[in-house]
């Protein structure tokens, strides 16, 4: 039986009119974001293989990277929601945006400029929205023709936030947050208040009876799946934004099944890890220090049984585009707004800092007609490039403001090709501005004090020969020529990484 024919909930869409009908010279598309996704999918295994991820189960995103292209080393401008959010669908870096946290209304930064989908919009495609695309309340700063956001486990919030802890929890070891009370549940203040702090969320995990399709993500998908029913006959850009991972870690049993505590493995760790690195490129939260061995390995288990809930919602909506004769005509992104570290260099986790799993992201795109399924990328790509690519695929112009992204789509057309020779991300956090340049060789970073009062910290790790990043070159003399190549390669910004002969 066909995926549709099998929801009854999703009967009265109606199949009679296929995607024909739709303008054969305008692709659609369907861009999927993932919250706090790093490069745990099994697509990305060996790229490069990490025991902490070794456990990932991706099958529908999988297939996807065996139909499109997989793009090895995508990056974010910068690791936290609102900021790089604001970047992709602006086509603007941090640097220009000035958005550099969670609570800056991107529109009093970066005004009246069209962003992706009212760019799209106002050339003749339906756009929509269902989910986290902007910054859950800063949604409605980008214009969509829908905008919905997912059903909330709490009828009376708007939209689903993510401090939401059920009372039960079937996971095999609970977190720290059990406390007097926690078995009736808890919101978000109650989780944060012994914390002292007025946002984030410790280390969280919930196993669940509810039924997958009624979790704020699956409601997503189910909403996802009529829009595409509904505007199949026009051309559309549709954007599903899938909560999860982000924490807290809360779903159905059934995927935290899939995941057995004892089949996980923590990172690897050396002693004095962190020593050589920067006071401001990390932190470690003692509500986070305070988990033993096993509770951190549930943790990591919880984290991979999200992703596992979202591959099977990616699933759904690739199945239904699929049975409404989309896929001729529809172009598929799926990416994360960054990655998220889970207990690497001694008990980092989250992200802001400038690391390679807070940086790197998934990226994968599947474009009709295209004869490279399962081929990788290995060129430097940014989700800066998202909105000049989709730009180059649909045939639509430029928008007024100069975008600081480059198409990518000579990459997609041939994935082996060169491209560009660096990738940039920035954060501020600990009153410093990060700056950061990952190249094939190496990654560099430079924090600058706010207050220009101090020297500049500096990051060199030598990316061949210490994926890791535990051995902090910086002040080794030996590289110190390499550093002030990094330094220069930096200053010179991302224009000096552009692909040739693109200037």
């Amino acid at each position: 039986m066909t995926f549709l024919r099998t929801l009854p909930w999703l009967l009265t869409i109606g199949l009679g009119c296929a995607a024909g009908a739709a303008d054969p010279a305008r692709m659609n598309v369907l861009f999927i974001i993932a919250d706090d996704l790093n490069v745990a999918l099994g697509a990305y295994a060996e790229s490069p293989p990490r025991p902490n991820y070794a456990t990932a189960k991706t099958p529908n995103l999988d297939r996807l990277a065996a139909e499109g292209v997989r793009f090895d080393r995508a990056y974010v401008q910068n690791p936290l929601c609102n900021p790089s959010r604001t970047s992709f669908l602006s086509g603007l870096r941090p640097a220009s945006t000035d958005v550099y946290d969670g609570q800056t209304w991107p529109r009093h930064k970066i005004g009246d400029i069209a962003t992706l989908p009212e760019h799209f919009s106002a050339h003749g495609y339906f756009t929509a929205r269902v989910g986290k695309i902007g910054h859950n309340s800063f949604e409605h700063a980008f214009r969509w023709d829908v905008s919905r956001y997912a059903l909330s486990r709490e009828p009376a919030r708007r939209h689903h936030g993510p401090g939401y802890l059920p009372g039960v929890d079937l996971s095999d070891v609970r977190d720290n947050t059990w406390t007097e009370g926690s078995e009736h549940g808890m919101s978000r203040a109650e989780v944060l208040a012994p914390l002292g702090r007025p946002t984030g969320l410790p280390l969280s995990w919930r196993a669940t009876h509810e039924s997958p399709r009624m979790t704020p993500d699956g409601t997503t998908a189910t909403r996802i799946i009529e829009l595409l029913a509904d505007h199949r006959d026009e051309p559309f850009l549709i954007a599903a934004g899938f909560h999860k991972p982000h924490q807290p870690w809360v779903g159905p049993v059934e995927f935290f099944e899939q995941h057995p505590v004892d089949e996980i493995e923590l990172p690897p760790a050396r002693d004095g890890d962190l020593d050589d690195v920067p006071a401001a490129g990390w932190e470690i939260r003692p509500d986070d220090a305070a988990h033993d061995d096993r509770q951190r390995r549930q943790a990591i288990a919880a984290y991979h049984a999200m992703v596992t809930m979202v591959d099977s919602y990616v699933g759904q909506v690739l199945e239904a585009l699929a049975e409404l004769e989309l896929e001729d005509s529809t172009i598929v992104v799926f990416t994360s707004d960054h990655g998220f570290l889970l207990n690497e260099h001694l008990g980092l986790w989250r992200k802001t800092q400038q690391f390679e799993e807070s940086t790197r992201v998934p990226l994968i795109v599947r474009v009709p007609g295209t004869s490279h399924g399962g081929q990788v990328a290995a060129g430097f790509v940014e989700l800066v490039d998202l909105y000049p690519t989709l730009l180059d695929f649909c045939g639509l112009p430029a928008p007024e403001h100069a975008l600081e992204g480059t198409s990518f789509r000579p990459v997609l057309e041939a994935p082996g090709r060169p491209w560009k020779t660096a990738a940039f991300s920035e954060s501020k956090r600990e009153g410093y501005h990060g700056r950061t340049i990952r190249t094939d060789a190496y990654r560099y970073t430079e924090w600058s004090p706010l207050d220009d009062a101090g020297p500049v910290e500096r990051e060199f790790y030598d990316m061949r020969t210490d994926p890791g990043e535990f051995q902090n070159l910086a002040r080794d003399p030996a590289s110190a020529a390499a550093v002030e190549a990094a330094a220069a390669r930096l200053r010179a910004g991302w224009r000096g990484a552009l692909p040739q002969p693109i200037t």
